[in-house]
């Protein structure tokens, strides 16, 4: 009994600990992977996103209050809080997706098909009743819901257990039809796979497994609208490379979508890339750490507060690019991404105030613990990180669960 309670506390103060891995993987298709990803297929989806009335850049916000703090040369944050009126990323993705689906299903590319050619009584004419069904944590699902809704279409969206109320209220005002099951998120991925097939729907999902790769990809695509407009950004700033960009990740396909599009520009020269997990969902940290360039799985509950990183199996295409392109794989307790939302949400003087979740902070709390936590000097080293550096963050989202946000910043929960 007392060697079962120390070995467990072990565990716990070990999970206390942020965890990285070198990426020392052996290299596969280095260029071809990344050919999705290339900036006259991104232009597309920016062009696409450009159509809908809703559409406006996301702020790049320039952090050098917090920079000078820590010893950087800046600090640039992309806050996609302000996207769609959704308070996160994830539309970018799936309203992509479904269009190029369209496309294809019209014979038509997807420069033909604008958001106003998108919801015409003619389109609707041709392609008839569609389904879409997705699994998501929210923010994903919400996306989705919101874009079959402008469609006047129906979607099915799944959720896996401790799923939030709020999000599930905010999909259900799109008008999807949502269930919240008692399985994690893969599992729900499974279970939507299986409720398309078995009522004619179409999957919309980042997550690649074999057969099931279109989708996947140009959702990665759609996600290259928000890296194209942080490069405009950057050189309007007058930063016209980023050295470091740190990004979070679930399955890996926001991850590899901005690495494969950093990829293209910067050929040679491209961004150190730091790629970061929940520890509870950790499989790209733990792909990197086995070394043979195999992917692994997490399996488990993962009731992490990153609740949009809770995946445990990895997007395969996702995986290639982020192998071949990404330099350091790191796992991130819960206390990392609860520090971001603080910092963020309490700025420093002439900073700009961020409203960061969960999953959108965990980087800018990284970011901060590197640099001023000497356990973690030697990463600092490894990654070059100094008064030189320009680091370019993506939060994710804003406050999407607004009782845990503040739980979090105003109360202190979750603290290192």
């Amino acid at each position: 009994m007392t060697e079962s309670i120390l070995i467990k506390e072990e565990v716990e103060v070990m999970d206390h600990f942020i965890k990285w891995k070198e990426n020392q993987l052996p290299k596969s298709d280095i260029e071809g992977c990344i050919e999705i990803l290339k900036e006259e297929e991104i232009k597309k989806a920016r062009t696409f996103h450009e159509s809908f009335k809703e559409y406006s850049k996301t702020p790049l916000q320039d952090l050098q209050g917090l920079a000078q703090e820590i010893g950087l040369g800046g600090i640039y944050l992309k806050d996609e809080s302000y996207r769609f009126g959704l308070n996160a990323f994830k539309v970018l993705g799936g309203s992509f997706a479904i269009a190029k689906y369209m496309a294809k299903k019209l014979g038509k590319d997807i420069s033909e098909l604008g958001y106003k050619t998108l919801i015409s009584d003619e389109t609707r004419k041709q392609l008839g009743d569609m389904l879409f069904v997705t699994a998501t944590d929210g923010n994903h699902g919400r996306g989705v819901a919101w874009t079959a809704n402008q469609l006047k279409q129906k979607s099915v969206v799944y959720m896996p257990k401790g799923s939030v109320d709020i999000r599930v209220e905010n999909i259900r005002k799109e008008g999807a039809t949502v269930s919240v099951e008692d399985m994690n998120y893969d599992d729900a991925v499974r279970l939507a796979a299986k409720y398309a097939e078995e009522n004619n729907g179409l999957v919309v999902q980042d997550t690649a497994w074999d057969g099931y790769e279109d989708i996947p990809t140009w959702i990665m695509q759609g996600y290259g609208t928000m890296a194209l407009e942080a490069v405009e950004q950057l050189r309007e700033l007058g930063v016209d490379r980023p050295t470091h960009i740190f990004l979070q990740a679930g399955v890996g396909s926001l991850a590899a979508g901005v690495q494969g599009v950093f990829a293209n520009i910067y050929k040679d020269n491209c961004p150190t890339t730091t790629i970061v997990e929940s520890n509870l969902a950790d499989c790209l940290y733990r792909s990197a750490v086995a070394g043979d360039g195999e992917a692994r799985a997490v399996g488990g509950d993962m009731q992490t507060i990153m609740a949009g990183l809770a995946c445990g199996e990895v997007n395969t295409i996702g995986w290639e690019i982020l192998k071949n392109h990404s330099s350091m794989f790191v796992s991130c307790p819960d206390w990392v991404a609860a520090n971001g939302m603080r910092i963020l949400g309490s700025p420093l003087k002439n900073d700009p105030h961020v409203i960061s979740g969960e999953s959108g902070a965990v980087t800018a709390g990284l970011l901060v613990e590197i640099m001023r936590n000497d356990e973690y000097k030697e990463l600092r080293e490894k990654l070059n990180l100094n008064k030189d550096s320009k680091v370019l963050l993506f939060s994710t989202e804003g406050d999407t669960d607004p009782d845990k946000y503040r739980s979090i910043v105003w109360n202190g929960e979750c603290t290192k």
